[in-house]
């Protein structure tokens, strides 16, 4: 069945408003309040982005772009927030599923699209930290976005 727009959309939009539920009501440890009402504020406008969107951009493959910006830190990160934001998502039933993407990444041994490049590129160091990914998987990691680089440079 064909996704529409709207209806994603809208998913999506209940899933902004877990996220700031979420973020409000077990603030990370290492947020000072700056860094939440920042954060508050960003998915505030993503979310008015998902519903309000340029007519060019409201497309299903706009929305994924916006549904890794919203997941990202829930998918890659732990925590209370993170926990209480998936059985949330999870009571809603919105469809969206809690994976590591890093590690799919990895497992394949290649970065298939931006998408990919660019969570990487934004996760890398903190997976390493917080010991999520080895030395070994970072330096793999690394070699994929030189190669991912290397055939975008190709195209051009």
């Amino acid at each position: 069945m064909k996704k529409d727009y709207d209806t994603e959309a809208i998913k999506l939009a209940k899933a902004v408003d877990i996220a700031i539920d979420s973020f409000t009501k077990f603030p990370p440890k290492d947020f000072t309040k700056e860094n939440l009402d920042h954060v508050v504020k960003v998915y505030s406008e993503w979310k008015n982005s998902i519903l309000n969107p340029e007519p060019k951009f409201r497309k299903i493959a706009s929305l994924k772009y916006h549904i890794q910006d919203v997941f990202t830190y829930f998918q890659e990160s732990g925590g209370e927030a993170v926990e209480y934001f998936w059985r949330l998502l999870d009571k809603e039933n919105l469809g969206f599923t809690r994976e590591d993407k890093l590690r799919k990444i990895i497992d394949r041994g290649k970065i298939k699209g931006l998408i990919e490049y660019d969570l990487v590129v934004d996760s890398i160091v903190a997976a390493e930290q917080e010991k999520r990914i080895s030395r070994q998987e970072a330096n793999q990691l690394s070699k994929m976005l030189g190669e991912f680089e290397s055939r975008k440079q190709k195209k051009k």
